[in-house]
């Protein structure tokens, strides 16, 4: 199959070299090209260029593209997608008063979607998680991370883990599977953590691995979680098993989970709601690339990542949704982008570096996606005709997409 895509607005994110990460002053650069045609052949784009150039090219269907503007689809690298139901009424407690701990300490947040996560069938978690994942492809996400971490036994996560592995058999989007086997302590475990960390370390990450069911872990490294000793225990364990780290850091608390992250190599420490200015000395020297929530900021009313902190420091920053049915249950990309613009300062540029080749990076597959470059997948998205691009974080509550092509075919 090819397709032949003309006379375009403006090509986003266009790169002649295959940029794999964009850092600091260089966030503020979106190279573009006006007036532009992109050829693709099978998954992958083959040619662009601007259509002053343009000769006659056969493909198999021709979109003609006046008046929109073409760019990457989303990379979002940090997403909780499978899971059973849903927290509405956790939602209905916030807003009367209680807060996220307030809910968790009463049986409420991650363990009340392990109960129901435990009494879901595969086949069931898989209906439910399959319709998340066409809406978010449908909004532009073409390639997604997705976490276990609410079975919290090894039976659940494995489940779990199985799932994410049928969606990526099953959808043409890129999957990425983590096992989050430290999410919180089971209520079997409530007064036995060590326990449970004897669970996970002993049964939980050799059963994954076992079953290559995983290519990273994650560690929810927070007061009332995990502390450093624990992460560090899970952590040691997952990389004898060939397991990459990610890790949830500085939600609430910031008391030393980005340097450990940073000490393990972790591909990305997320969240950063708080955070020091000896977190941004160690991600300085670092490989390891931040990673924003804003849409978890925006829903629990918590601080936002200080995203302008990191950039200005010199360091690379990507954007995802934490899809999940706590803290955010929206994995729209688009919001995700337009909230860093409006909450976190990032400038339009910055945020869509953030959001495709940055958040490839944080999955590990920046080689292969987050940008428009000779060889590279051929995920993209076609807007409606619009002024700029400028506009796709401007005017927020309007859906800008007119197409989605993944892999080469228009989904």
């Amino acid at each position: 199959m090819s397709i032949l895509i003309k006379n375009i607005k403006e090509l986003l994110q266009v790169r002649n070299t295959n940029v794999t990460i964009v850092k600091g002053d260089d966030m503020k650069v979106l190279p573009t090209l006006k007036n532009a045609y992109v050829l693709i052949e099978h998954d992958t784009i083959v040619e662009y260029g601007s259509m002053d150039d343009y000769y006659n090219m056969n493909a198999e269907e021709v979109i003609d593209a006046t008046g929109k503007i073409v760019l990457p689809t989303w990379c979002d690298s940090h997403t909780h997608i499978v899971y059973a139901g849903d927290r509405t009424q956790e939602f209905v407690d916030r807003i009367n008063g209680l807060s996220y701990e307030d809910i968790a300490n009463r049986g409420g947040g991650i363990l009340n979607s392990a109960k129901t996560l435990q009494n879901t069938s595969e086949d069931e978690l898989y209906e439910q998680a399959s319709k998340r994942l066409i809406e978010v492809i449908k909004m532009g996400t073409g390639a997604i991370e997705i976490k276990s971490g609410y079975g919290l036994t090894v039976e659940a996560e494995l489940k779990m883990l199985r799932v994410i592995s049928r969606l990526k058999k099953d959808f043409p989007v890129k999957v990425k599977p983590t096992l989050l086997a430290a999410h919180a302590i089971p209520e079997a475990y409530k007064n036995n953590k060590e326990g449970f960390m004897d669970l996970v370390v002993n049964e939980m990450i050799p059963a994954v691995s076992k079953e290559k069911l995983a290519e990273y872990i994650d560690v929810f490294c927070e007061k009332g979680y995990f502390d450093l000793e624990d992460t560090e225990r899970v952590l040691e364990a997952a990389i004898k098993h060939r397991l990459i780290p990610k890790l949830h850091v500085n939600q609430f608390n910031a008391f030393g989970g980005v340097d450990l992250g940073v000490k393990y190599k972790a591909l990305s420490v997320d969240h950063l709601e708080e955070l020091n200015p000896e977190d941004i000395s160690a991600l300085q020297n670092s490989n390891t690339m931040p990673v924003a929530l804003p849409s978890c900021s925006y829903f629990l009313s918590i601080p936002y990542t200080p995203g302008r902190k990191l950039i200005d420091a010199g360091l690379p920053l990507a954007l995802a949704t934490d899809y999940n049915p706590g803290s955010t249950p929206s994995g729209n990309m688009n919001f995700v982008v337009s909230t860093a613009c409006i909450k976190m300062k990032l400038t339009p540029e910055e945020a869509i570096n953030a959001a495709t080749i940055n958040g490839a990076y944080a999955m590990g597959i920046s080689n292969m996606y987050g940008s428009i470059c000779r060889g590279k997948k051929a995920n993209l998205i076609i807007t409606k005709a619009i002024p700029s691009y400028h506009y796709l974080p401007y005017a927020f509550g309007e859906n800008h997409i007119d197409t989605v092509i993944i892999n080469g075919k228009r989904f």
